[in-house]
């Protein structure tokens, strides 16, 4: 009788930890499986290049481990309704900041292409060129930080007068550069 009310009490907890266990194996098989099948398609077929595969097989692994997770969190009790709340929630936030510091951290990356690829360097003379009819900002390069590149301005009219450009322009504009 006693194996019978402990084998009773211990049912529920036993049957959720074989589904959880079940879930896990499942997205696991799957999603090697699928990363495998791409990776054989692109091999055979030559459709895609590796450096595209590669982000697509990670997405798709995202893709089936965070759904995993979500019907793990079901079966031990949580709701899918709370869950798909706050995560889309959360993507909104993130979206939203993402947007609003866009152009810091744009200058920030371009500011570590800047220091790593040394497209120029302290001391070099660069023009960051508008178009072809219309001269750009010009000057000797004095400072490069995280946001701007400080250029001492070179015309006659402006002596000692100092320009700070973006560092995304240099990205999106054509550079001419004099060392």
């Amino acid at each position: 009788m006693e194996q019978l009310e402990l084998l009773a009490a211990w049912r529920e907890p036993l049957i959720r930890t074989g589904q959880v266990l079940l879930i896990i194996l499942l997205a696991w098989v799957a999603q090697r499986i699928l990363t495998r099948a791409i990776s054989r398609l692109g091999a055979r077929y030559s459709l895609l290049p590796q450096e595209v595969l590669q982000p697509l097989r990670g997405l798709l692994r995202w893709l089936i481990m965070g759904s995993a997770f979500m019907l793990v969190l079901e079966r031990l009790g949580v709701s899918a309704t709370v869950l798909w709340t706050a995560l889309t929630g959360f993507t909104a936030v993130a979206a939203v900041a993402f947007f609003a510091i866009w152009s810091v951290l744009s200058n920030m990356f371009c500011a570590l292409l800047i220091f790593t690829m040394g497209p120029f360097r302290i001391g070099d003379t660069v023009e960051v060129i508008d178009s072809a009819d219309k001269p750009g900002v010009k000057g000797r390069v004095i400072a490069i930080n995280l946001f701007y590149t400080t250029l001492q301005d070179l015309c006659e009219d402006a002596a000692g007068a100092v320009l700070q450009v973006p560092n995304s322009l240099f990205f999106q504009r054509s550079v001419r550069r004099w060392r």
